[in-house]
C-alpha cells in the first residue's frame, strides 16, 4: 500500500440500492484504499460484481438473519489476515449480532494496521433490540482492550449507532430517550475515549475504566455541532442539515498522530445522495 493509507467507511443501506444510485460513481473518483462497509444486505455474488470485477479484493460477513446488516471491507491488495464477529456473545447473541463486526489486516509503511467495519445495533428501548445492543457494546469494549493490547494501529470504523454527546446530533434535546442517544448507550463511549485505565464517570452516572481510543472525528473538529453523518429520509432533515454523528474512526492513540486528513462525502444534494450516511474518509500516514 502507499505511504499514506486511504481509509472510508459508509453504511451504503444496501450495496444493491446504493450502486443503482451512485455510489459506483463516487468510489471511481474518491482513491480509496481500504472501503469498510455496514448494512451491505447482499451476497457474495453481489460484492463480486459491483467490487470483485473492478479489481477490489472483498472480504464479506452476511448477517445469518437474512436481509438485515452485513458487514464488509474491499481493498485495492489483499488483506493479509482476518477475522469476522465478536466475542464474549452467547449463542442467540452471538446470531443477532452477526454481520456486524469484521477486522481484517494491512501494512501501512511496513507497520501492520488493523481496520474493523462496525454496525453496531440501532436497538429500540425496551425491547429485545436494544438488549442486543447492550451486549454487542459490551463485547465492543472488552475486543477494544484486547486489540489495543495486541496492535499499535487499529482503526475501528463504521456506523456505531450511537451520537456520543450534545454535539453529534442537532435537536438532541427530544432524543435524550430514544436509542441512539440514551445516557447508558453514551457512557459507553465516555469509556472508549476516556484515558486507558483511569476510572470514568459515564453520563449516566455510572463508573468504570477507560478503553483510551480516541474518536477521530471529534479531534479533528473541535468542540463544534457535528459535522454530521446521517440525516432521516423524514421531513426536510438533509437540506436542513438535521442530523446525527454516528458514524466513526474510532483509532488506537499511534494511530491518531497519523491522521493527515478527516472529510465527510455530504452528498451536494438530497437528490444526488445514493445512502441516507455519507461517507467518512479519513487518510492516515505512515
Amino acid at each position: 500500500m502507499a505511504e499514506t493509507l486511504r481509509v472510508a467507511s459508509v453504511n451504503v443501506n444496501g450495496i444493491r440500492a446504493a450502486f443503482r444510485k451512485g455510489m459506483g460513481d463516487w468510489l471511481a473518483n474518491r482513491d480509496i484504499d481500504v472501503l469498510a462497509m455496514q448494512e451491505v444486505r447482499a451476497q457474495d455474488e453481489h460484492l463480486e460484481e459491483f467490487l470483485g470485477r473492478a479489481g477490489w479484493h472483498v472480504l464479506h460477513d452476511p448477517c445469518e438473519i437474512k436481509g438485515r446488516a452485513g458487514v464488509a471491507i474491499a481493498s485495492r491488495v489483499p488483506a493479509l489476515s482476518h477475522r469476522a464477529g465478536l466475542g464474549g456473545l452467547d449463542a442467540q447473541e452471538r446470531v443477532q449480532s452477526s454481520g456486524r463486526w469484521l477486522e481484517a489486516d494491512f501494512e501501512l509503511g511496513g507497520a501492520p494496521i488493523t481496520v474493523v467495519s462496525n454496525y453496531t445495533h440501532s436497538g429500540e428501548v425496551d425491547t429485545p433490540r436494544q438488549e442486543a445492543k447492550w451486549a454487542f457494546l459490551e463485547a465492543m469494549g472488552e475486543r477494544m482492550n484486547e486489540l489495543a493490547d495486541e496492535r499499535e494501529l487499529v482503526a475501528i470504523v463504521g456506523d456505531f449507532n450511537v451520537g456520543h454527546r450534545e454535539f453529534d446530533i442537532k435537536n438532541w434535546r427530544g432524543n435524550v430517550k430514544r436509542s441512539g442517544f440514551l445516557p447508558r448507550e453514551r457512557a459507553y463511549f465516555d469509556r472508549f475515549f476516556g484515558p486507558r485505565g483511569e476510572m470514568i464517570v459515564g453520563v449516566d452516572g455510572t463508573e468504570g475504566p477507560g478503553h483510551g481510543w480516541i474518536d477521530v472525528g471529534r479531534r479533528f473538529h473541535g468542540e463544534v455541532d457535528g459535522p454530521y453523518t446521517w440525516w432521516s429520509n423524514r421531513g426536510q432533515a438533509f437540506d436542513n442539515d438535521t442530523g446525527w454523528r454516528i458514524d466513526y474512526h474510532v483509532v488506537t492513540p499511534a494511530l491518531a498522530e497519523r491522521v493527515e486528513s478527516y472529510v465527510i462525502d455530504r452528498a451536494a444534494s438530497y437528490a444526488e445522495r445514493w445512502s441516507d450516511h455519507a461517507p467518512v474518509v479519513v487518510d492516515y500516514r505512515a
